[in-house]
């Protein structure tokens, strides 16, 4: 848990709005120490620790439930509650360490404690709250972190925790970051703004932003206000995007009158980054096995201003319906399925959803999608594959594995590619990850992302035994160019955030 020097000094959350009539529960306020936390608060973050250590899903969809199920909760409240659970989360290793033989699933009241004094201090806890917790609390304060094991001070299950540090040097320095919260950074619309314009309407409006330090589209707030009821996001002229996943639409480099394939597209943020760099000309595909996330891609669309996308929803990654666009796509982007460790700044209960066994089952899955999209790429086409994972397991390993069956395909330079764009790659990226894209917390103060850019040879062959899921006619017919046609089509309906 944080130590004593990076407490935080508590303020009690003000009420959501001064016109409403006030609530039972702020009402109580009064009857407690001001420089307290409020009984009230302490009582849902034990209720919502109860809920998310469960574990048994991802922490924002968990908190969005318990919210809805207590709907007496205002605004800043909820953002207490939220940023309670989440720094719970971040420390949770040591937690159990610290509270051990009582585990925080079965005893969330004396959790929420330990985690509230460990962030505001015990002075910050009303004596009722604590009761006879206090002996108890005050031991589990006293444990010295240095007595812990390494990957418990790394906050950090055993598996996972050797893999990052027999991979990079700088482990140390990782551990450190991903005990931190991500900043929040947008991606301004090229189609509907400029990036340089955007910022100095922001600051002039008193807010706290700096460019983004390698992505030219992007700008980074130095705190987190919300956004999504601006005019500049209603009007579709920023979207949220780490600095990160803007950089691998760039690595797509795609051009004006291209046919590009967004082969995961999810619900849409590398997509909509890649539309605008088109300027919304060419053809370009959004494919998904989940159709409920290409459908969150909807609103974002219709923001953004974009005419060129076609989402469309597949069975896997080998639907038949793939196998009429084989060959035909200048650029093919796989933002692949992976086990997200870049992102343990903002979603730090995956570290404890994990296993190693879901980390062999993605990389199967990884390697699927890989063969199969590659089938897409046209002679002289370029092939991305990206990952929002650390591991290079998930990303040298499987892109190398590719390349040793795929003579067809070269490894280009990312760094290059990106600096082809007017991009400035910073020199340590360069010179310690050679032709890989690798972006990591500690390195680029961004999530942890990984890219690899492909060429397919100009005279590469067509594969003389096609996959039977995705077989190619032997000529393309006028038929075969009319059905290519009809599954690029737009769906009926009008096409979240990274």
């Amino acid at each position: 848990m944080p130590k004593k020097e990076q407490r935080k000094r508590f303020s009690r959350p003000a009420s959501s709005s001064s016109r409403r009539p006030q609530r039972q529960s702020e009402r109580r306020v009064r009857e407690q120490d001001p420089n307290t936390i409020p009984s009230y608060l302490v009582n849902h973050l034990a209720q919502a620790l109860r809920m998310v250590l469960k574990l048994d899903g991802p922490a924002d969809v968990l908190l969005s439930v318990y919210f809805k199920r207590n709907h007496e909760l205002g605004s800043r409240d909820r953002g207490f509650v939220a940023e309670a659970v989440y720094a719970a989360l971040r420390h949770l290793a040591g937690i159990r360490w610290r509270m051990a033989p009582a585990v925080p699933e079965r005893s969330p009241r004396l959790a929420a404690l330990v985690t509230l004094a460990s962030l505001y201090g015990m002075e910050a806890l009303d004596s009722r709250d604590v009761g006879n917790d206090r002996k108890a609390l005050e031991a589990i304060l006293d444990k010295k972190d240095s007595d812990a094991d390494p990957a418990t001070r790394a906050e950090l299950p055993q598996w996972l925790y050797e893999r990052v540090r027999s991979q990079y040097p700088d482990h140390d320095l990782f551990f450190k970051e991903i005990a931190t919260c991500a900043p929040l950074d947008i991606r301004v619309n090229l189609l509907k703004g400029k990036r340089d314009e955007v910022l100095e309407q922001l600051k002039d409006e008193g807010k706290k932003v700096v460019a983004t330090p390698i992505s030219p589209d992007g700008i980074r707030f130095l705190d987190k206000p919300g956004i999504t009821h601006w005019p500049l996001y209603q009007d579709g002229v920023i979207d949220v995007q780490d600095e990160g996943s803007q950089l691998i639409a760039r690595l797509v480099a795609p051009k004006r009158r291209e046919m590009v394939c967004d082969f995961c597209a999810g619900a849409g943020g590398k997509t909509l980054a890649i539309g605008a760099l088109m300027r919304s000309g060419g053809s370009l595909y959004a494919f998904d096995v989940n159709e409920k996330r290409l459908q969150g891609m909807v609103p974002r669309l219709r923001r953004s201003g974009l005419t060129n996308v076609h989402p469309i929803a597949i069975r896997d990654e080998h639907d038949k319906r793939l196998g009429r666009l084989l060959r035909k796509f200048d650029r093919v982007l796989i933002d692949a399925p992976c086990t997200g460790t870049g992102t343990l700044r903002r979603n730090p209960d995956l570290r404890w959803r994990l296993s190693e066994d879901e980390l062999h089952r993605i990389n199967e899955i990884q390697k699927s999608v890989l063969e199969s999209a590659s089938r897409l790429v046209k002679a002289g086409g370029r092939l991305v594959y990206a990952t929002c994972s650390v591991l290079k397991e998930e990303n040298q390993a499987v892109v190398e594995a590719f390349l040793a069956v795929h003579p067809e395909f070269h490894l280009l330079n990312a760094s290059e590619v990106l600096e082809g764009q007017g991009v400035k790659v910073p020199s340590e990226v360069k010179d310690r990850f050679g032709p890989w894209f690798v972006m990591l917390p500690q390195v680029t103060g961004t999530d942890g992302f990984f890219g690899a850019v492909l060429e397919r040879d100009p005279d590469a062959p067509r594969r003389r035994k096609p996959a039977p899921e995705a077989e190619a006619p032997s000529e393309e017919t006028e038929s075969a160019k009319a059905e290519a046609a009809e599954t690029a089509a737009p769906s009926s309906e009008e096409p979240k955030t990274e």
